[in-house]
């Protein structure tokens, strides 16, 4: 049987390059999904034969989709588990200053940018989509069953009143594991997101980092008791797991507001699934 095949987005460092390095470990092969063609190729180069670099834009679905189909290739025509971790923070500050304004040939307010929306919340919702299409087609080389993790952040479940894009962008993560997890696992791929506290990783400024108490770092090695959690339970699905310190915690959704609203919230799905 040949070996389990992963992609992992954003390798080329920190959280992708850990989780990257424990699936070799784990006897998996590898790709490693990254913009940065100096970083991606010296972390497919450090993990040996069983990684391979495959330069990527998660913000392009060409790209996107030319990642997932090299890899389903190079992996033997199988895929069995995807890490969707590539993240940037806001390109264009919603605050931005009056003088920072700015309208187009016909007047009007020229639009924000987006580019975290697409980078952190598009791109996982179109590597779910593909990575169910190849895991459907995994069967004949061994494969068949899939995990998908997507990387959300505790931003996600609290808030960021610097980056309200990345916030946002994170808190639709944690929302598309968890409407998405019960329903996938029915056919074998579970669906779940970490959400790190703080990690030092390229995202994060220098300046930063200089400053930040060491008391309030949370280690790699936190992030790789999540991803050994998925691994080992082909049930686990929809959850969005918290990463602070030396800590993992399985945070549930809000409860019921009441009775009328925990039935819209699963009585009523018959209804939506015949309507749709």
């Amino acid at each position: 049987m040949s070996k389990p095949v992963g992609i992992v987005t954003g390798a080329g460092s920190g959280i992708g390059l850990a989780v990257a390095t424990h699936l070799v470990s784990k006897g998996y092969k590898v790709v490693i999904a990254e913009l940065n063609p100096t970083t991606g190729a010296e972390a497919a180069k450090s993990l040996g034969p069983d990684a391979i670099f495959i330069q990527t834009d998660v913000a392009s679905y060409a790209s996107q989709a030319r990642l997932f189909k090299q890899a389903y290739e190079w992996g033997g025509n199988r895929l069995d588990f995807c890490h969707s971790n590539a993240g940037i923070d806001d390109r264009q500050f919603l605050y931005d200053p009056e003088e920072k304004e700015e309208l187009d040939a016909e007047g009007l307010v020229k639009p924000l940018n987006t580019k975290s929306m697409q980078v952190n919340l598009e791109a996982v919702i179109q590597g779910l989509w593909l990575f169910k299409y190849y895991v459907r087609r995994s069967k004949e080389a061994g494969g068949g069953k899939g995990k998908f993790v997507a990387t959300s952040s505790a931003a996600g479940l609290y808030f960021m009143s610097t980056n309200p894009q990345y916030t946002a962008s994170k808190y639709g993560v944690v929302g598309l594991i968890r409407a998405a997890g019960p329903e996938f696992v029915k056919e074998g791929i579970t669906v779940n997101c970490i959400c790190p506290g703080f990690i030092p990783t390229n995202l994060c400024p220098p300046e930063i980092l200089k400053v930040w108490p060491k008391e309030h770092i949370t280690p790699l090695s936190t992030a790789i008791k999540a991803i050994d959690a998925f691994l080992g339970d082909d049930t686990m699905t929809g959850q969005a797991v918290e990463l602070s310190q030396e800590n993992i915690y399985f945070r549930e959704m809000v409860e019921w507001a009441n009775e009328s609203q925990k039935w819209i919230g699963l009585e009523s799905l018959g209804i939506w699934e015949k309507a749709y």
